[in-house]
């Protein structure tokens, strides 16, 4: 299931955690030839039964996607791996939560399959709004009451009577950003700065290339935390653990957000876009965009009423029982070369969330290929199949 994010920084196996830093940055990605989104294999990917012991439930579903599901159903109870799992051994059965949650899903998956013609409506969070009990009597309005979290979902959106449409917003964007010459320029980025989990600062250097490439560097006291990818594989490194690679929606963030013309390339990514309302973002209203995505979950965009910079971006990594979000919030716009980025962005996710802030940005400046090669697995570990 989910865990929680840890100041170290640590890399957990086939999990992309909040903590992940070059994945968060540029905010967009354009339309991916071949296979940069997944990785590529000489054999069929294992499912989950195949390759984690005792799994009863989901069996079927693709391996890569079994912890990503595991930290959908953490997220929607507000839990952690140890409420249903006994710690350094999963498969065992020992607490009633598990026994309990199985349950749970396979009910979750029929009411979908006999209700709603096996289209995914319901889930977890549906019932359990992040509590393990699930409220069934409609609280008395009080002077304290505030909007539940998930308003946003229910519509709350100031609807438009005409206005621009997802096109126009989407070239005030680019024109915002610097330009199309100007965009298609970018070949390189080099950021410093510092990453911040509540009280506590880590420096970090995100080094990013054209096509497709980045890789940051989280300079914590144990040694450095690294967020990779090459345009075709993601990966983490933490100190004192091993490398690990990032699969199925991790991959999808990654190769978004490695692209470093996001502005001359949202459109491309997007196959239909829906102006849906106006929101209030910090002090400024921003117009809410969604963007579908061939064969991809969507991305919702806003843009900025005044600017029509890009100030906060919604993606969804696709689980087995339902969607987890991330929410990117860019501020603090500054000019480099010709071209407007975010100095600043905080990314938020069920699980928690932390903000960098940049302090030096260098754009079109000589980064060795070398920088983003992917290391060696260690001795005794299986390569992978040559493409």
């Amino acid at each position: 299931m989910m865990m929680k994010m840890k100041l170290n920084l640590v890399a957990v196996p086939g999990i992309v955690l909040s903590v992940s830093i070059a994945i968060v940055v540029s905010g967009g990605a354009k339309a991916q030839s071949g296979s940069a989104s997944q990785t590529t294999t000489a054999t069929a990917p294992k499912t989950a039964v195949q390759q984690f012991k005792n799994i009863q439930v989901l069996k079927d579903i693709p391996a890569d996607e079994l912890i990503p599901t595991m930290q959908f159903v953490a997220a929607s109870l507000g839990v952690e791996c140890e409420f249903c799992h006994v710690h350094d051994a999963f498969d065992k059965d020992d607490k009633k939560p598990k026994q309990t949650a199985r349950k749970m899903m396979e009910m979750m998956l029929t009411i979908n399959q006999e209700n709603f013609e096996g289209h995914r409506e319901v889930t977890c969070y549906s019932c359990h709004r992040g509590s393990t009990n699930p409220v069934a009597i409609p609280p008395v309005m009080s002077a304290e009451m505030e909007m539940p979290a998930s308003a946003h979902a229910e519509g709350t959106e100031t609807k438009l009577v005409g206005g621009p449409t997802g096109d126009d917003l989407l070239e005030k964007y680019l024109h915002a950003a610097g330009g199309n010459a100007a965009v298609n320029k970018v070949d390189s980025r080099v950021m410093k700065g510092t990453i911040t989990f509540g009280d506590r600062n880590i420096p970090i250097d995100i080094y990013s290339k054209e096509p497709d490439e980045r890789i940051s560097f989280a300079h914590t006291p144990d040694g450095d935390s690294i967020t990779a990818f090459n345009g075709h594989e993601g990966w983490l490194a933490a100190p004192k653990r091993p490398v690990r690679e990032m699969h199925g929606p991790d991959i999808d963030a990654a190769a978004m957000d490695a692209d470093l013309r996001f502005p001359a390339h949202v459109k491309e990514i997007c196959t239909k876009t829906e102006v849906r309302g106006m929101e209030k973002i910090g002090d400024h209203s921003a117009y809410f965009v969604d963007c579908e995505r061939a064969g991809k979950t969507p991305l919702h965009l806003y843009f900025d009423e005044q600017s029509g910079l890009l100030v906060r971006l919604v993606r969804f990594g696709e689980t087995a029982l339902g969607q987890l979000p991330t929410q990117i919030d860019y501020a603090d716009y500054r000019e480099v070369a010709g071209v407007d980025i975010p100095y600043r962005w905080t990314l938020a996710r069920p699980g928690g969330r932390f903000t960098i802030q940049l302090t030096d940005v260098k754009q079109n400046v000589p980064v060795d290929d070398a920088k983003f090669a992917k290391p060696p697995a260690p001795p005794g570990e299986p390569k992978a199949p040559a493409k």
